[in-house]
């Protein structure tokens, strides 16, 4: 069983791992997946195909003698992978067998070329994931058999242990093969689990319908289903079905990964119902360089000044109504925040003073990158920050004469906020110990596309 679970994880490679109903998420794996599953599946496919060998019974002197036949060593000199349009993948392996017969006084080396052709169906199954099932299997002996240290052994004795051993692989090396997928389809079925994205907070992957095979790529529609607090995060309006157009991303990838625009909505509605993009913005009377204190605002205020004679601390409450808008263009993606905040002072019995109110509009660039299975982002302001007097206790505020005051207090700890958040990032579909390696990411009008190689590491 650990033979068949670790060429599974090898053989998962050529599925696209998933997710879940709308907003909608597409995984590509391409041809070039193929050539890397070859190269490291090579070594657990030879373990796995080292089935056992019955005794073989020998009719002599009136009694039947039980022969010992072990498989010493496989040695697989051409693993070939490669999709079948409309149906899954057709797998080619040509192998050498080594044998030791043990007979008496002498053991015996045999050595048998095979030739085994293995058609693996994908579809979806009943929970959502993939399902992929062995349609056809066939061992070919094309080539005679080499025995080694058979001089003065009758062929009486060679022909029917030949016969034996290709009637064993013919039953058992099919089997074997069945039993990876077996151990595959278990491993593909932890994928509708959910996969943390904050402390309160998860995303759930699952397919959406059947897969789509051509002779270039394996395509799964991934529905992905955010979570705060064990409820779903459900956009205003309905999602659109997502679909990839071919040709996009990196030439040569093995995994094409493309995210809709409603995945990125769906991650700032979860952001914004959490109060995850709340903050508190206060700062140090003590500190030479802070500004934060009624004494810098008394400067440009004079009610303030006239309220507050003794320097006293400032908080900015920075609170998130309205949910945070993403834009993607080609080479493009932006965010849109309309924060409300609020200026409060420490007044004589340390209870916080509403002073004035702005609404705030704030664009800002976003940048993504991949790091391992994680889609990550970081921002930065674009153009000026916008402010509009909401509410004053102070009296007039010149929003002019206010603004590189507040723009400078409230631009450096937003950023730091948010590149604090979009840094945790959020996981993509995935198989446990494969990572997303040398990715590159593409903003298209309406989606985002990851182009990345694979590492599976045990």
């Amino acid at each position: 069983m650990a033979r068949a679970h670790g060429l599974g994880l090898l053989l998962a490679l050529l599925l696209p791992v998933v997710g879940t109903s709308l907003p909608g998420t597409v995984v590509r794996l391409n041809k070039a997946v193929l050539g890397y599953v070859s190269e490291i599946g090579r070594a657990p496919l030879q373990q796995a195909l080292k089935v056992t060998v019955p005794y073989f019974l020998d009719w002599n002197g009136g009694v039947h003698q039980p022969t010992r036949i072990q498989i010493s060593n496989v040695r697989v000199s051409q693993f070939d992978l490669k999709f079948i349009a409309n149906f899954g993948v057709r797998m080619l392996v040509a192998a050498n067998f080594t044998f030791k017969v043990f007979r008496i006084p002498e053991p015996l080396e045999l050595t048998l070329p095979v030739v085994l052709l293995a058609d693996a169906r994908v579809a979806q199954g009943s929970i959502r994931t993939p399902v992929v099932s062995i349609s056809a299997c066939f061992p070919l002996f094309n080539a005679a058999p080499v025995f080694e240290g058979s001089a003065g052994v009758a062929p009486g004795l060679l022909v029917p242990v030949q016969k034996h051993i290709k009637a064993v692989l013919r039953n058992k090396l099919c089997l074997s093969i069945s039993n990876l997928v077996q151990g595959l389809n278990v491993h593909l079925g932890t994928l509708i689990g959910l996969t943390p994205v904050g402390p309160e907070s998860q995303i759930h992957y699952s397919m959406v319908n059947a897969p789509t095979v051509t002779e270039d790529y394996i395509s799964l529609d991934v529905g992905a289903i955010l979570f705060l607090l064990g409820k779903p995060i459900v956009l205003p309006v309905e999602a659109t079905h997502f679909v990839l157009p071919a040709h996009v991303g990196a030439a040569g990838a093995m995994a094409t990964v493309g995210l809709s625009q409603d995945l990125f909505d769906s991650a700032l509605l979860l952001l914004q119902k959490a109060g995850a993009l709340n903050l508190d913005i206060t700062g140090q009377l003590k500190s030479e360089d802070n500004l934060l204190n009624t004494s810098m605002l008394g400067q440009l205020i004079p009610e303030v000044a006239r309220q507050f004679p003794e320097p006293m601390p400032v908080a900015l409450k920075v609170r998130l109504g309205a949910t945070p808008v993403a834009t993607l263009h080609t080479n493009n993606a932006t965010i849109r925040l309309q924060p409300f905040v609020e200026v409060q002072a420490v007044a004589s019995n340390s209870a916080f003073r509403s002073l004035f109110s702005f609404n705030v509009v704030v664009n800002l660039s976003l940048q993504l990158s991949m790091s391992n299975v994680k889609l990550q982002g970081t921002t930065s302001v674009l153009g000026d920050i916008q402010l509009t007097v909401a509410s004053s206790n102070v009296g007039f505020i010149d929003t002019n004469q206010v603004h590189p005051l507040v723009d400078t207090l409230f631009q450096k700890p937003l950023l730091d906020h948010l590149n604090a958040l979009l840094g945790m990032g959020i996981a993509l579909p995935k198989v446990v110990n494969l990572r997303y390696v040398n990715s590159e990411v593409f903003v298209y009008e309406g989606y985002v596309v990851v182009s990345s190689g694979l590492l599976y590491q045990r």
